[in-house]
C-alpha cells in the first residue's frame, strides 16, 4: 500500500474475497482515482500501453493494493522497478489475474513521487518483462527480428540506388547509400547477436542436461 493514506485499508477484505473465488492474483482499480489530471492521464497513457504489449486485461497496473497467492510471489522474481509489473509477470507464469474497483482518497500528507523521469524507467522496465518473459529463451526470435527490418531496408535502398546507376545517376555522393550500407550492416550485426544468443543458451541447456543424467546415474 501507498504510505500517503490514499488507499483505503478497508479495501483489503473485498480484495481477499476475490482471491477465495479461485483467482491467483487480483489488481485494484482505482477507476474514480483522485489525483490531478498530469497524473491521470500519463497513467493512462502507461496502462494503455502495458495492457496492449502484455496482453493482461486490466485497468490499473500501478495500483498498490493488490491480493496474490504465496504460489505467485513465491514464483516471481522482482528487482528494480519491476513491482509495477506484477500482474504482467504473473500472466506470463500462466498464474490467473483479476482486477477490482477499489476507493482512492484525495492525497492530504506528502508529496507525489511520479513525474516524467519515473514514466520513462516505467517504459525501460516494461522493455525488460516483455524480452525476459517473451524472448529470454529465443533471442534470436527478439533480434532476428530488428536485424531482418533493419536488412531489408537497407537492401531495399540499395536496390534502389542500384537501378538508379544502371540509369546513370551518380550515386558515389550520395548520403543515403551510407545510410543503406549501415542498415545493412546493423541488421546482420542484429542478427548475429540473436545467433550467439541461441548458442549460449543451448550450451548452458546440454550442460545442465548432463549435469541431471550424471546426478540421477550415480543415485542409481
Amino acid at each position: 500500500m501507498d504510505a500517503d493514506l490514499q488507499d483505503d485499508p478497508k479495501e483489503i477484505i473485498p480484495l481477499i474475497n476475490k482471491l477465495e473465488e479461485g483467482w491467483d492474483m487480483v489488481s485494484g482499480w482505482k477507476k474514480n482515482r483522485k489525483d490531478p489530471i498530469s497524473k491521470r492521464y500519463p497513467s493512462k497513457f502507461f496502462n494503455f500501453i502495458t495492457r496492449l504489449f502484455t496482453g493482461i486485461k486490466i485497468h490499473d497496473f500501478n495500483c498498490g493494493l493488490k491480493a496474490y497467492k504465496r504460489k505467485v510471489i513465491k514464483s516471481i522474481d522482482l528487482y528494480g522497478g519491476l513491482h509495477r509489473y506484477i500482474p504482467a509477470l504473473a500472466g506470463r507464469l500462466g498464474f490467473s489475474v483479476t482486477e477490482l474497483e477499489v476507493h482512492h482518497r484525495k492525497r492530504v500528507y506528502g508529496t507525489t513521487k511520479y513525474g516524467l523521469n519515473r514514466l520513462s524507467h516505467g517504459f525501460f522496465d516494461l522493455f525488460t518483462v516483455l524480452f525476459t518473459s517473451r524472448y529470454f529463451n529465443r533471442p534470436l526470435h527478439f533480434f532476428g527480428m530488428i536485424g531482418l527490418l533493419l536488412f531489408l531496408l537497407g537492401f531495399i535502398i540499395c536496390i534502389y540506388l542500384t537501378i538508379g546507376w544502371f540509369n546513370g545517376i551518380w550515386i558515389g555522393n550520395r548520403p543515403i547509400l551510407f545510410l543503406g550500407l549501415l542498415l545493412l550492416i546493423i541488421g546482420i550485426q542484429f542478427f548475429s547477436i540473436g545467433l550467439l544468443g541461441e548458442l549460449f543458451i543451448k550450451t548452458n541447456m546440454r550442460k545442465d542436461r548432463k549435469i541431471f543424467l550424471s546426478k540421477n546415474s550415480n543415485k542409481k
